[in-house]
């Protein structure tokens, strides 16, 4: 999509859509500079924007996971990288920068994250979440038992899975509608 376009479906204009969704796009350009291109695309259907915020905003920045966020970003980038999601690479692969500190680590989880430089706590989570989208189907017992060997409770199981199933759906909807990643976040956190 070379001509400029997000989405290959419509976008309505920021203008166009009601109050409460343009004061939570001024929010998003005070706080992070950008609106999202994925905010602006599911703005196609404000209803579903309205619940899609609401559920990214409890699965990805809530403080009550056992799981740092830093931690659901590395997951959340890792089911991208199996499924290759070019949208969601490059937006999560950015909040990896930020909330790590590390310029590299995002690019090196998005091309293999079992070469990166991780805890095994973290490596043991991210190998869940890529056998969970890789091969949902072959996940099981096992595959819980050995996150609790790597310290992880129930709840923090949940908030694992939960969030790599959300950026399976994520990256299905990328996919779908061949979202293109606002250009800001190539160059952020380097």
């Amino acid at each position: 999509m070379s001509d400029g376009k997000i989405s290959a479906l419509p976008v309505p204009a920021p203008d166009q859509l009601d109050a409460d969704l343009q004061k939570y796009f001024r929010i998003c350009e005070e706080k992070l500079g950008l609106v999202p291109n994925v905010l602006r695309a599911y703005a196609f259907k404000p209803n579903r924007l309205r619940r899609f915020i609401d559920v990214y905003n409890e699965i990805m920045l809530s403080d009550d996971s056992p799981l740092t966020k830093l931690e659901r970003e590395m997951i959340a980038v890792t089911v991208s990288s199996c499924n290759r999601c070019f949208y969601c690479l490059v937006a999560h692969g950015q909040q990896v920068r930020a909330l790590s500190g590390d310029p590299l680590l995002g690019e090196h989880i998005a091309l293999n994250y079992r070469t990166a430089p991780l805890e095994p706590r973290q490596r043991s989570m991210l190998d869940y979440a890529w056998k969970l989208t890789e091969s949902p189907n072959d996940v099981g017992d096992a595959d819980r038992d050995a996150l609790r060997s790597a310290g992880f409770d129930d709840a923090a199981i949940w908030d694992i899975t939960e969030t790599a199933a959300f950026f399976n759906y994520t990256n299905r909807m990328a996919h779908g509608l061949d979202l293109i990643p606002n250009a800001a976040y190539h160059g952020m956190d380097r």
